[in-house]
Formats: structure tokens, sequence, C-alpha cells
């Protein structure tokens, strides 16, 4: 198989985990609805976000379409550095991250770009599909799907703690998708264990 194969075939398969999560999530439950799926450390909760990766928010309608922007030009960006790559016959690895940045990014593109278009809002009812164009935002105003909550931590400090005493800490607070995971997991790989062969391959 070749090496472009298998970067369409990552970003396809990232693509469709992703995107049919969040259709299933968007079309079953109500905003803020939530479902236990490992023991009292992992949620399925359901919440919607206009900003950047595990609920940042950016700005309003003007930073969303410049987050938009951004989003495409990224993976514009990434696309050509992949294509690059490929050609200088870099190690597939280095594209390995790469391809999961990309498919990360395009995901949540395609929320915020069509979700608004053909779905209607999810406040106090299960979102429904309308005619495309009839749902709750226009193009690029959608909001992003989330659906993960991961509570490693919940305590509150000491009364004696010098900082912040008796403060009530969860760690981890944002809540994800499979966008985000793909994204977040390619930085960590690529920074702590292809930082070398990241470097070189710019050389």
């Amino acid at each position: 198989m070749s090496k472009n194969l298998r970067v369409i075939i990552l970003i396809l398969l990232v693509l469709a985990v992703d995107q049919t999560l969040k259709l299933l999530v968007k079309s079953h439950l109500m905003l803020e609805e939530e479902y236990p799926l490992l023991g009292n450390w992992l949620y399925l909760h359901f919440t919607e976000n206009n900003g950047m990766a595990f609920g940042f928010q950016f700005a309003g309608v003007a930073g969303k379409y410049i987050l938009s922007s951004i989003r495409i030009l990224i993976v514009i960006g990434i696309g050509w550095l992949i294509h690059s790559f490929l050609r200088k016959d870099i190690g597939f690895s280095v594209v390995f991250g790469l391809a999961l940045i990309m498919a990360g990014a395009i995901g949540n593109i395609i929320d915020s770009a069509f979700y608004g278009m053909f779905f209607t809002d999810s406040f106090g009812r299960v979102a429904e599909t309308v005619p495309m164009g009839e749902g709750y935002a226009p193009f690029l105003q959608g909001k992003v799907v989330d659906m993960f909550y991961l509570e490693l931590l919940n305590f509150h400090l000491p009364e004696w703690f010098p900082f912040w005493p008796k403060r009530h800490m969860i760690f981890f607070r944002p809540v994800f998708n499979v966008a985000d995971m793909a994204i977040s997991f390619a930085i960590i790989y690529l920074l702590v264990f292809k930082r070398k062969s990241f470097r070189e391959a710019f050389q």
C-alpha cells in the first residue's frame, strides 16, 4: 500500500469516526444530556461550542469567520506539507502526525460549516434535520459538537492550603470530541517523539 493511500485512509477513518459520533449525539441527545461510560470518570456529555478545541471561545460572529478561515488555511498548509514530505520520501511517522492534525481540523470545520444549516438547535429538545439552509445558523456559523467529559480528579483543596483553600478542583474540565483527540495526540506525538524527524523533514 502506497504512503499516499495510507494518508487518505487515515484521514477518512478519523473523519468517519468523528462525524458518525457527532451525528449520533446531535440527533439523539438534548444539550447537556449526560451518561456515564466508564465508572465516574468518563462521561458522554453532549455540549456544543462556538470556538476552538475543548470548548474555548473566540470573539463572536466575526471570530467564527476568522477561526474558520484560519482552520481552512491550516488544512491547506498541512496538505501542502504532507504532499511535500511524501514527494521527498520523508518517513511516514511524521506524515502520520500531520495527517491526524489535518483530519481533526477538517472534522471541526465540517461542524461549524454545515451543522447549523441542516440541524435545528438542541436547547431542551433533540435536534431535527431540516432542509439545507433552514437550520439554526448560516454557513460557517454552526457549533462544534463535543461529547466526551473526562473527570480524572475531583476534590476540594484543604483549608490549610496556602493557595485557594477549600477550592473545588476538577481535572479535566473541557468537553471534547474525536477531532480534538486526534489533533492533541498528533501534536504531542510530533513534539515529544518525532521532534528530530520533524526538524529534519524541513532540511
